[in-house]
This record gives structure tokens, sequence and C-alpha cells, in this order.
């Protein structure tokens, strides 16, 4: 059994993200990245200041607007729109989950296509589920990474993913099936899900539910990635049973150090391309020094992008 470690390439993203920073701008006009959240949630708060952190590391500005957790709908929209307008702003992320209240749906598709970092807008995901995207959710993105890293060959593998979110499930098993894996979207409902789970040649789970896959729903030799992050009795764990399952697989994510970090670290890699898209559109002498060796490794597709 080997760990996907999502540490070591978390930085070696993050590292190369900084050093693309520092050639294409200068201290004056670096990418912004616009972070939304609304309080009430101490999982979200510290979500937002790790990503705060590795802005600073990437030497990518970063602007946390702070609202109530009782704002309404339109209140918080209008706050997008505001950020939509702000030319100083690269990229925008509306931080997860928002309270009952506020339709997140609603909430996201208000934001640009132009700053949707996190891919979400419906406008960003059907290009990529269209197949004409070069950016993907953050986190699809790095399960990726962390499986093409590690060698660890996608094409003609059978890939099970439990959770059908946008944000992971729908959106992974986009790209995988984008790298000729045959893929099966499983949920909560799902019946009989061992039947599937066995056999799995990668198994990537998404459910929000602590420790829920064991080595009864694993294949000998599997390849697990394991997304969720949950906490029990003060410990952060996640939704495989690490310690039952570890040697029954020949690779395993770590909760914590696994995906978590890759999410991030795409998180930087992802404002980068849109603060390159936005130059580009805004500034044409800026298309050769910033776009002609230029390379974006996005989780659905890795491309030269010269225009």
């Amino acid at each position: 059994m080997e760990i996907l470690d999502g540490k070591i390439l978390s930085n070696q993203i993050k590292n190369k993200v900084k050093d693309d920073v520092i050639r294409l701008y200068s201290e004056e006009q670096k990418p912004l990245l616009a972070c939304i959240i609304v309080e009430g949630n101490k999982a979200s708060e510290t979500y937002v200041a790790s990503k705060q952190k590795a802005c600073e590391f990437c030497g990518i500005e970063s602007k946390v607007v702070r609202l109530p957790e009782n704002i309404s709908q339109i209140e918080l929209e209008n706050q997008i729109d505001f950020l939509n307008k702000d030319e100083t702003v690269s990229a925008i992320l509306l931080q997860l989950p928002l309270p009952k209240h506020l339709n997140s749906t609603s909430a996201i598709n208000k934001i640009i296509p132009e700053k949707d970092v996190d891919c979400l807008t419906n406008l960003n995901l059907g290009c990529l589920f269209s197949g004409y995207s070069s950016f993907a959710p953050c986190t699809a993105t790095g399960i990726i990474k962390l499986l093409e890293n590690n060698n660890i060959s996608i094409e003609g593998k059978n890939v099970v993913v439990i959770g059908r979110s946008l944000l992971v499930g729908k959106s992974v098993a986009c790209l995988l099936e984008q790298k000729n894996a045959t893929v099966t979207l499983c949920h909560r409902r799902t019946k009989n899900l061992k039947d599937y789970t066995l056999n799995a040649d990668i198994l990537i789970v998404a459910i929000g539910s602590p420790k829920f896959i064991t080595k009864d729903f694993v294949k000998t030799g599997a390849v697990i990635v394991d997304v969720g992050i949950n906490r029990i009795d003060g410990k952060i764990c996640g939704d495989v049973d690490f310690d039952n399952v570890k040697e029954y697989c020949s690779y395993i994510s770590p909760v914590p150090g696994g995906v978590g970090p890759l999410t991030v670290a795409c998180l930087m890699e992802n404002t980068l391309y849109l603060a390159n898209k936005k130059e580009i559109k805004t500034n044409k002498n800026l298309i050769k020094t910033k776009e002609r060796n230029y390379e974006f490794n996005c989780g659905s597709c890795k491309k030269l992008r010269n225009r």
C-alpha cells in the first residue's frame, strides 16, 4: 500500500503559480481572489484562512468579504454584483455551504463566468460537461492531478465515484470519462452499493459520512481517493475507514493531507488562469508576453494556450 500524498504535489503546484505570478505580473498589478463568506460556519472560516495563506505564498492578492449570517438573498447577490464590476478582482469564490435560508445555486450564478474560479456557474459547467472547458472545479482537478502524479492509469479503468455533488462527484466523473475511464456514479440511495465498489479499480468517495467505506466495500488492490472531511471527537477523518482499509488497497489518500491541500493549490492555479484570461481580453499588448509560454495544467486537459 502506498500513500497518495497531496501535500507534496500541492507545494509543487503552488511554487509553479508563484513563479508565474512573479514572471507575469508587477507588484502593482497582481491577480486578486475575492472570497465571500457568510458568517456562522467554523469550518468555512478555517477553509478561507487556508486560502488566504496560499494566496500570500503564491503572491496573489486576497480579499475576504464577510457577511452576517442573517443576510438576505438580495443583499448577498448585490455584493456579488459589486465584485463582478470591480476591475481589480480577477476571481470570485463563494464559500459553501451557505445558511439554509439562502439559495446557493442562484448566488453562484450571479458570479460572471469570467470570474467563476470554482467553475460552478451553469455556463462554465456546461462547457466542462461538453468537453470545451480548460478548467474545472478545484477538488475535481486535484483528484485527477493526484492520480496522474502517481502514474496511476485512468484510461480503461473501472472507476466508481460515490457522491453526486457538482463540486466533486459529477465534475470528477466528467473529467475521468474524458480520460477514457468507465465511470459509475453512485450516491446515498444507490442500492447494493457493494456490487459496484467491489468492481472498482479506482474508488473515489465524497459523501460526507465518516468512515463509511470499510474493507468489505473494497476490491483487493484498488486505488482509493478519500475526499471526505469529517470531525469525530475533535479529530478529522475521511469517508473511508483508513486503518480498516489500508491493507487491502494499492494506493490510498489520507485525511487530512490528501485531496484537501490540492483543492487549495488548484484554486490558486484557477485564479491565475482567470487573471491571465482577463489581461489578454483587456490588453492586447499582453498577449505575447503573458500567454505565449504559459502552460496551464488542468484536470480536464493539458494544453499550451497560444492565442
